[in-house]
């Protein structure tokens, strides 16, 4: 599971978050980014030709280092100074009031204590400061949500502890967030169970 979890999940990951009907998406989250940024779940630097002008610098949160290896020509080609500054974003190791945003893209359904990294999040966020993010979860309707709860179990075992069925806008609430923005939908040609979106902008009080 080790060498699954290390070796293959990485590359599954970077297929299929890398599909072109995800730019448009990953655009909208990255835009209203500015000073210093930290991503949690950099993975293979997906989110990097859509850094806008105004982010200063990026400190990657990724534990993988084959996602980081992938990354390579990304953070190469990159206007931005990006820097693998971290592994486990549930432990952030960076002082209070470090950073000026932050970003998370598909990350939250997979981290195992995803409560301990909003809290870190926070911490190391300015008074003020601002997560961007887009994840999918929970769906909006019961029919849906009965078939993400039964097969929670079988996806977490394929895509190394991704969950179907976390509600993210509660959990933002829950780790003390108050949303900007927030766009709840359907991504579009892609099965329910895995299509429900969450899109938005959360402030740090």
């Amino acid at each position: 599971m080790g060498i699954y979890a290390d070796r293959v999940v990485p590359r599954i990951v970077d297929v299929a978050c890398g599909m072109r009907f995800n730019e448009p998406l990953r655009e909208r989250v990255c835009a209203g980014l500015q000073g210093r940024v930290v991503e949690i779940g950099f993975g293979s630097g997906l989110n990097v030709p859509f850094y806008p002008e105004q982010v200063d610098k990026v400190s990657a949160v990724e534990p993988a280092d084959l996602g980081w290896k992938l990354a390579g020509h990304r953070v190469a080609e990159s206007k931005v100074p990006i820097e693998r500054a971290g592994l486990d974003g549930q432990s952030l190791p960076f002082p209070d009031n470090s950073f000026d945003s932050a970003l998370s893209t598909w990350t939250m359904c997979t981290i195992p204590d995803v409560a301990s990294a909003l809290s870190e999040v926070r911490r190391v966020l300015t008074p003020g400061g601002t997560l961007h993010f887009i994840e999918h979860g929970l769906a909006p309707d019961r029919s849906v949500q009965v078939w993400q709860n039964r097969l929670n179990p079988l996806q977490k075992a394929i895509c190394g502890g991704c969950h179907l069925n976390r509600n993210i806008p509660a959990l933002l609430t829950t780790a003390g967030f108050e949303f900007r923005d927030l766009d709840a939908f359907y991504s579009e040609d892609t099965p329910r169970l895995f299509a429900a979106q969450n899109l938005g902008v959360a402030v740090a009080p």
